[in-house]
């Protein structure tokens, strides 16, 4: 591949332009990963925690959550966080500017929303670990 294509396929970034993107989802990701590690098996120095590389972001990849799963997939092409369930509930918080603490709280919210729904609806209480 000649070194023009390359570059018109994958421009460079300027990091300085986006560093403060950069860092914001550096602690997005951090947090998903914590979910992750908090819920997934414990694998050894921590490698289940790994946020995989989808065609259209990150994911965590199907996390078991008492007698059900789910997963946290970033959407940077939607620009979305979704939380989806095995049973195809989706809930789905925008990635905007926006304070580290605002988006935990709405990811924290979101799952607990999910797990209170369930509790309503006479299914098996989610237990976190």
């Amino acid at each position: 591949m000649a070194e023009n294509s390359r570059e018109q396929i994958w421009p460079a970034l300027d990091y300085s332009e986006w560093r403060e993107t950069c860092v914001t989802l550096q602690l997005w990701t951090q947090i998903i990963g914590k979910i992750r590690l908090a819920l997934g098996p414990w694998i050894n120095h921590s490698w289940g925690v790994t946020l995989y590389v989808t065609a259209r972001g990150l994911t965590t990849s199907l996390i078991p959550y008492g007698s059900r799963a789910f997963e946290i997939e970033f959407d940077f092409i939607r620009h979305e966080l979704r939380i989806i369930t095995a049973e195809g509930d989706e809930r789905v918080i925008m990635l905007q500017p926006q304070s580290v603490a605002n988006f935990y709280r709405q990811v924290m919210d979101n799952l607990a929303d999910r797990n209170e729904a369930e509790r309503n609806a006479g299914s098996d209480p989610v237990r976190s670990r």
